[in-house]
């Protein structure tokens, strides 16, 4: 059970780093707009942040194994609708549908991780192997995405899913069944979280292609707003909402939440532009673009067991602040980075913000989860990774609005660099204020 629920956690976070690199030669085949590019990630992204909110509640309503079957299934199919896409807007929509089936599998997957095991020592390592999981996930996307893009085509990116699902599903059935519970659904809450998120990223993209001042700007502007205080009235007044509202009168709840936006909004969204810079600036292929992420994501993977034992030894507030302003540090270093920089110095330049997420996320995490009762520590986790996934959608759609600008590549990727900066300082800032040096877990 534990490696079905590896495998899946692996598919759907492959699915947020491998399509990065084939993203020039899915524009070239359908006319290079950054818009349609930005939607090719965000669309997968910010339906699978939205629907977070809700994915454990489902969860635990249907049971276990069922979610992560059905989950499965669905994203399974999507992966072969995405590979046989005859065009920009139907690989988008099921790059959506994706995204949804990802985020009713991933809570559903640490479920079947912990129902695997009834010791805490056992369950202790099924979580380890499910995180690395994701890990080796994170850092093979790249250079995946990359090798199947110019060996085989950029559709291979989604049709490699299809074994591995398969796999997945095969071995599920002879998984133990998982009770369904009665947890309670929020759909109003659901509802009008999808459709802020989606407005707000929508105004973003378009506003970088068309225009601020433009209609359909405008109006995305609105309805985010509108959908915004819904939003916020329907929590208020919910018996059990999704998102608690009185969880954020924590402040450590706030600032880990703000941090992991942050930290979420530099990353992909670097990632996102520095893709088309190598390819489409200075004529790299797939793979090389690739191998170009391996030197950073190689010391995320390796500084993470470091910021385990930093947590442990000093509290999480020192391994945040450090990763955070390392990563801060590391997007302003970027601000040297022209047209004819040398590569070598630009795969130097990335090292840093693979320290510093590394350092920043582990502690974050624990964070997080040490400042809310037991019984609510799904519920921050979910709130805590929903907020990262946000994070990034909005990241790509700023990063990829700014350098499809009036005022050329190179200087909108410059002023992303200087806004992400901003928002981590500001992050660490809360972080160095706000947070306890040691936490220690509520008992409420």
């Amino acid at each position: 059970m534990v490696a079905v629920a590896c495998l899946g956690f692996f598919i759907i976070t492959l699915d947020t780093t491998v399509v990065n690199v084939a993203l020039p030669a899915i524009g070239r085949q359908w006319g290079n707009q950054v818009s349609g590019l930005q939607w090719v990630v965000d669309a997968y992204t910010l339906v699978f942040a939205a629907l977070l909110l809700s994915a454990g509640s489902v969860s635990d309503r249907i049971g276990a194994s069922r979610a992560f079957g059905g989950g499965l299934a669905m994203f399974t199919l999507m992966s072969a609708f995405c590979g046989f896409a005859p065009n920009l807007g139907t690989l988008i929509a099921a790059r959506a549908v994706q995204g949804a089936a990802a985020a009713v599998m991933l809570p559903a997957s640490l479920s079947l991780v912990r129902q695997a095991h009834s010791d805490p020592a056992g369950r202790a390592r099924g979580i380890a192997l499910w995180t690395a999981g994701g890990g080796v996930a994170v850092a093979a996307g790249p250079v995946v995405g990359g090798a199947l893009t110019d060996g085989l085509g950029w559709r291979w990116i989604f049709f490699i899913n299809l074994p591995v699902g398969i796999a997945a599903l095969a071995g599920l059935v002879k998984a133990p069944r998982s009770r369904p519970g009665t947890a309670s659904l929020d759909l109003g809450g659901q509802f009008t979280a999808v459709a802020a998120l989606a407005a707000l990223v929508f105004a973003v993209i378009n506003g970088g292609a068309h225009g601020w001042g433009a209609v359909g700007t405008l109006v995305a502007l609105a309805v985010f707003v509108v959908s915004a205080v819904s939003f916020v009235l329907i929590e208020s007044r919910q018996e059990r909402p999704a998102v608690p509202l009185n969880l954020f009168r924590d402040r450590s709840v706030a600032v880990c939440t703000f941090t992991g936006f942050a930290l979420n909004f530099g990353y992909y969204g670097f990632v996102f532009v520095l893709t088309l810079y190598f390819q489409q600036l200075r004529g790299a292929s797939p793979l090389s673009a690739g191998l170009m992420f391996v030197p950073m994501t190689a010391f995320t993977t390796v500084v993470n067991v470091t910021a385990g034992r930093m947590t442990n030894r000093y509290g999480p507030r020192l391994p945040m602040l450090i990763g955070v302003l390392i990563q801060a540090a590391g997007l302003l270093a970027l601000l040297v980075v022209g047209k004819q920089t040398a590569l070598a110095l630009v795969l130097l330049l990335l090292v840093p913000l693979g320290i510093g997420g590394g350092l920043a996320v582990p502690p974050l995490t624990t964070a997080m989860l040490e400042a809310v009762d037991h019984e609510r520590a799904g519920l921050a986790s979910g709130i805590l990774n929903s907020a990262r996934q946000i994070g990034g959608a909005i990241g790509v759609a700023v990063f990829g609005a700014l350098a499809a600008g009036g005022s050329g590549f190179i200087a909108g990727m410059h002023l992303s660099m200087l806004v992400s900066a901003l928002s981590l300082v500001l992050a660490a800032a809360a972080v160095a204020a706000l947070l306890p040096a040691r936490l220690q877990r509520q008992n409420g």
